[in-house]
């Protein structure tokens, strides 16, 4: 497995690369996120683990301009993994195109259990239950579907 680990934070790299280092497996790090998309087109990984904040690029920043690139076929699809600093950046993860994410302080199972589920094509979304889908588009309501304005509603008999 080829992973490339977006960061500029030394612990990250240690943490990371401890946790998911093996015989099978090789870390490509990038210190600044504007670069990520061109390591990706140059050595396209299996999984991109972006940190929240990396430079002047942080991985929200990141994981959409991937996506972006991937739209237009400038890249190809590649999974991210993003590590967020608190649970209030889960808001961000969710519209970031990300398949998983992590609420750090870091440990060895999280990630592990992460890259396998992200790896068998499932999300990994720490602090958001299982059941809900954070990918689901907003959709205008058909017409006759509309629901009543303020106006509209009754007032309650009282």
């Amino acid at each position: 497995m080829h992973i490339l680990l977006a960061t500029d934070a030394p612990w990250i790299v240690d943490e990371v690369t401890a946790a998911l280092g093996g015989p099978d497996t090789r870390f490509t790090v990038c210190r600044e996120g504007r670069a990520v998309a061109a390591v990706v087109r140059d050595d396209t990984p299996d999984l991109v683990i972006a940190d929240l904040q990396i430079g002047s690029m942080g991985g929200v920043a990141v994981t959409m301009a991937l996506r972006l690139d991937e739209s237009v076929d400038l890249l190809p699809h590649v999974d991210v993994l993003m590590l967020l600093d608190r649970p209030a950046d889960i808001f961000l993860a969710q519209r970031s195109g990300a398949e998983g994410w992590l609420v750090k302080p870091l440990d060895a199972l999280r990630l592990k259990r992460a890259v396998l589920a992200i790896g068998r094509g499932e999300r990994y979304t720490e602090g958001v239950p299982a059941e809900a889908d954070q990918r689901e588009p907003v959709v205008e309501p058909e017409a006759g579907d509309e629901q009543p304005t303020p106006e509209e509603v009754p007032e309650p008999a009282g």
